[in-house]
């Protein structure tokens, strides 16, 4: 098959074939199926997403443990699977997932891993975070 067939069939058939890099992965970006909010970016390998797949829960690689890693198995943050997308080169998963109300998907507890803004100034880029929310039940 050509190189130019093989695209076609890539971006425009119906077999999910996903590219995984020489590590044996893919990233996987996390959206909140109720806000849109970018939530994270993991890693995937076969393994990961099968399982994806097969619990409707968001399963990941950890790069630094080496090992299947079930989100929120510990920490109750589980992201229960809305809907799987993958992009044109087969190349990159994104997950629409929806998480209990009360859990944040970062482990610092925000419900973002992204919450550290860039910000241009004079002295150079700055960051500024977003707070950190307490839970509606924490004693104040």
């Amino acid at each position: 098959m050509s190189d130019q067939s093989e695209a076609h069939v890539r971006e425009e058939g119906l077999a999910l074939a996903p590219r995984f890099d020489s590590a044996g992965l893919v990233p996987a970006i996390v959206t909140d199926a109720v806000s849109g909010a970018v939530l994270m970016l993991a890693w995937m390998n076969a393994g990961a997403l099968g399982r994806t797949i097969e619990t409707g829960e968001a399963w990941f690689w950890s790069r630094s443990r080496q090992c299947l890693w079930h989100k929120g198995a510990t920490s109750g943050q589980v992201q229960h699977i809305e809907e799987i997308r993958i992009d044109c080169d087969q190349d990159t998963i994104w997950l629409t997932v929806r998480m209990p109300k009360l859990a944040g998907c970062c482990h610092t507890g925000r419900s973002s891993c992204f919450y550290r803004r860039v910000v241009s100034g004079s002295g150079g880029p700055t960051l500024i975070l977003d707070p950190l929310t307490p839970a509606p039940d924490a004693p104040s």
